[in-house]
């Protein structure tokens, strides 16, 4: 894989969810370096420029090292849409995968830091390390919604054009090189179109994933340029104030683009941190084999063993779980899930950040599972199992019959969102008991008819069948004291409905 001359890596394409990602691995060091993408870049044209190239150059020199381009970027397919930080997290993983990385240092700048921070909060097992240049938990400062699209409007206007102002603000040491203000320009029109940046802005300004840093345990390197102008010190100071056992160091510059000017300082940083023997190795995490179970109890199972309650971090993690099983794979909006978590607050913005979050345990939970945008969410049937969709996929009356184990989540029984799925799948339930009791009795099994009855009476208690037909079985049974009993439990059922029921002797 190593890097020859001036020949440029090989770009390859990985498949993710409705999306080509456009990829480059190359480098001969014995350490695994993912770069995650900054705002818009293009892994082609930057070999162009000789600054990047010589930055490329040293990572290759050190490491096996992977770069991409995110969704609707540079080289990667440009007709998809923008991603929301739920489907990055999901990218990342897809690259990862296509690379051959098991487990990788993720190196992130600018906006590739809330992606990193959340990813390794995800899937800390695929995780070595991470650093952070010049980013923070988001990579917007606090402004009106007015004063962001002013700002976000004239950014675009400008973007490609010899009227772009960025070099000015990423790289205010080159601003009077017109060389390279002028490929930059064209670099721009190579990375994004102007409605593709202004989604990306966009998306800059909803991402926030500091409610995370102390959960993180992955060592972690934060390296800020001290004067920059686009993100300030401040936000690197807090990520490692945040991040239990994060490293700041400052550097005495004033350019966002790490690659601008002199080298040496923080890729030896890099250096030493990524192959220096005290960077601890985290076990990679057996591949993953999980069900959900709902009917009767929640319960996540992992290579079978039970998740416990502490590890979720949360109620709303297993509540949003629990939501998208409900949805058998179906979508569901995020507005829903937010309307669901914090039903009485009504900050969209901050709220949508929460719900990464709150998706990035579930998915840590589940090895994955959720394919999210940023319009809705869903669960992935094809990495896990749940005992609800197992249910409506079977079709022999014995084999619904036993998967029903109870109630859909019965804890959650007054919960709106709960009773399409639970009475649907008591209804499943019921048809196929019902059912499979009847060949029973044709086949003289009245041990078996009086434990499907009972369980039908359980289902639905006011279902006058299903009282009838456990006490006929307890009869022709011979179990008289056990119709008694059976005859008087429905009539205290039907008590509550204000209903009488015919007297035992007079039952056919």
């Amino acid at each position: 894989m190593a890097l020859l001359d001036e020949t440029v890596p090989k770009t390859q394409f990985a498949q993710a969810n409705g999306a080509r990602l456009a990829y480059q691995v190359f480098g001969s060091g014995t350490e695994n370096i993912l770069a995650v993408p900054p705002l818009a870049q293009n892994i082609e044209i930057a070999w162009e420029q000789p600054d990047i190239r010589a930055m490329l150059e040293r990572f290759g020199s050190f490491s096996n090292y992977a770069v991409f381009d995110k969704r609707g970027t540079g080289a990667s397919g440009r007709r998809s849409r923008v991603p929301g930080i739920d489907e990055r997290v999901e990218d990342l993983r897809v690259v990862m995968d296509a690379v051959g990385f098991e487990q990788a240092h993720l190196f992130a700048q600018s906006d590739g830091g809330p992606m990193t921070l959340l990813f390794a909060a995800t899937y800390p097992d695929r995780v070595q390390s991470i650093t952070l240049y010049g980013t923070g938990v988001t990579t917007m400062r606090d402004a009106t919604q007015e004063e962001h699209d002013a700002s976000r409007d004239t950014v675009c206007r400008e973007w490609g054009t010899p009227e772009s102002r960025i070099v000015d603000f990423f790289a205010p040491s080159r601003a009077n090189d017109p060389a390279y203000r002028s490929w930059h320009q064209r670099y721009e029109r190579h990375c994004a179109t102007p409605d593709s940046l202004g989604d990306l802005l966009d998306l800059c300004r909803e991402m926030n994933v500091d409610e995370i840093l102390p959960l993180l345990d992955v060592p972690t390197l934060v390296l800020h340029n001290t004067h920059e102008l686009i993100i300030p010190v401040e936000f690197g100071r807090h990520l490692a104030e945040h991040i239990p056992g994060a490293t700041l160091i400052e550097y005495n510059r004033s350019d966002h683009f790490c690659y601008i000017g002199d080298l040496d300082p923080w890729m030896a940083d890099i250096e030493r941190f990524v192959t220096g023997t005290e960077i601890p190795r985290k076990p990679l995490s057996p591949k993953h084999d999980v069900r959900i179970v709902t009917l009767g109890r929640f319960a996540v199972e992992v290579n079978g063993e039970e998740i416990p309650n502490s590890a979720w971090g949360s109620r709303r993690a297993r509540q949003l779980c629990k939501r998208l099983v409900a949805a058998r794979g179906r979508p569901v909006t995020r507005d829903e899930l937010i309307d669901m978590l914090w039903p009485e607050e009504g900050d969209r913005q901050s709220l949508s950040a929460r719900l990464s979050v709150q998706l990035s345990a579930v998915r840590r939970i589940l090895g994955g599972g959720v394919i999210a945008n940023r319009e809705s969410v869903r669960l992935n049937l094809d990495e896990v199992s749940t005992d609800l969709n197992d249910l409506f996929e079977s079709s022999g009356d014995e084999q619904i019959t036993q998967l029903y184990a109870g109630e859909f989540l019965p804890e959650d029984l007054y919960d709106d969102w709960t009773h399409g799925a639970r009475g649907e799948a008591r209804s499943r339930f019921t048809q196929a008991a019902r059912a499979f009791a009847a060949q029973a009795a044709t086949d003289g099994n009245h041990e078996l008819v009086t434990q499907l009855a009972r369980r039908l009476v359980a289902a639905d208690p006011y279902e006058q069948e299903f009282h009838l037909m456990l006490i006929k079985a307890h009869q022709e049974a011979g179990l008289a004291g056990e119709a008694r009993r059976a005859h008087e439990s429905w009539s205290r059922a039907m008590a509550e409905l204000d209903l009488d029921i015919p007297p035992l002797e007079s039952l056919p």
